[in-house]
């Protein structure tokens, strides 16, 4: 998806559920951070204000220290549907600090100032202040796509899954020439899988990327005889 796209989403999101139960406005901040710092879902919902550093101006940094994907109670040491483990790619305690920019900052920010956190310092929660299912940001996310996305687009794949969050900050970074090795170093992943896997360009640009190729041809003006 386009930026222009993902903010309608996101704006979306928060139109989600009734203004008493805050179902959508309470997410807004989750999937901005898969968004604009290429968090997994599992990683988000783990997410606490300890790991989160939040300047009044300029850049800010979330330092990701585990993650919570859903295993089935039946397979966690705890009874509950998600599982605590280490870092994807990453050794059992070792950190990923992750840059986010002021947009990030800001809105993280204000979800602060409105919800606080859950008791163990969590930044998202669900109703009952527990982790948010998948099920529950799958619902909100699909509501979403209805209220931002014209029917045709609904109907494509386009921003099908809130993972594609995570898949377009990816293509942004690499569009916007970030060297692979840094955008794999942010978002937990090797040089050869950001190579293989993210090699398509955001909705919308096949016209600027044709652009640049005729720019770069630009055929001198010699008289054919």
């Amino acid at each position: 998806m386009n930026k222009t796209q993902a903010a309608q989403l996101l704006a979306s999101v928060s139109y989600v559920g009734t203004w008493d139960r805050k179902k959508g406005r309470r997410l807004v901040g989750f999937f901005a951070v898969m968004y604009f710092a290429g968090l997994r879902p599992s990683e988000a919902v783990g997410l606490r204000k300890a790991d989160c550093f939040l300047p009044e101006e300029g850049w800010g940094v979330l330092t990701l220290h585990d993650t919570h994907p859903v295993s089935g109670k039946q397979w966690t040491d705890s009874g509950e549907r998600h599982d605590k483990r280490g870092l994807k790619s990453r050794e059992a305690k070792e950190d990923r600090p992750v840059p986010i920019p002021p947009p990030l900052v800001a809105m993280l920010r204000a979800h602060l100032k409105e919800f606080g956190t859950a008791k163990d310092g969590r930044l998202f929660t669900n109703e009952r202040g527990g982790l948010v299912g998948s099920s529950t940001y799958w619902r909100v996310w699909q509501d979403a796509r209805e209220y931002a996305l014209s029917p045709d687009l609904q109907a494509s794949i386009l921003g099908g899954r809130p993972y594609d969050l995570r898949h377009t900050c990816i293509t942004t970074w690499l569009n916007a020439g970030v060297p692979v090795a840094e955008v794999a170093r942010r978002v937990g992943n090797s040089p050869e899988v950001i190579h293989r896997v993210y090699e398509g360009c955001l909705y919308g640009q096949e016209e600027a990327m044709n652009k640049k190729i005729e720019n770069e041809l630009s055929w001198p003006q010699v008289e054919l005889r």
